[in-house]
């Protein structure tokens, strides 16, 4: 696996640290486990779709809904970096 560049150099977990195994686990068919080592992978792999569905049909997705669903993403991977260090 990647390390993590800010864990690596700063000490600091970034609010990413966690997505590459829980993405492992998620592919395994363990979907508890993944979601408590990182809440926001289905938030991250949601926002993902839509994004790859805007560009083969922006007509379908618009900017707004996936601007909604980022700031969505952003908050789930907010709470679960604070819940991880509490």
């Amino acid at each position: 696996m990647f390390p993590c560049i800010s864990k690596t150099l700063f000490g600091v977990e970034c609010l990413g640290c966690g997505f590459q195994r829980s993405l492992v686990l998620l592919f395994k068919g363990e979907y508890a486990a993944s979601f408590q080592i990182y809440p926001a992978l289905f938030t991250t792999l949601l926002f993902l779709g839509f994004i790859g569905f805007h560009f083969m049909n922006s007509r379908f997705f618009s900017q707004k809904l996936i601007f909604i669903v980022a700031i969505i993403n952003v908050l789930f991977m907010i709470a679960g970096y604070i819940y991880k260090h509490i």
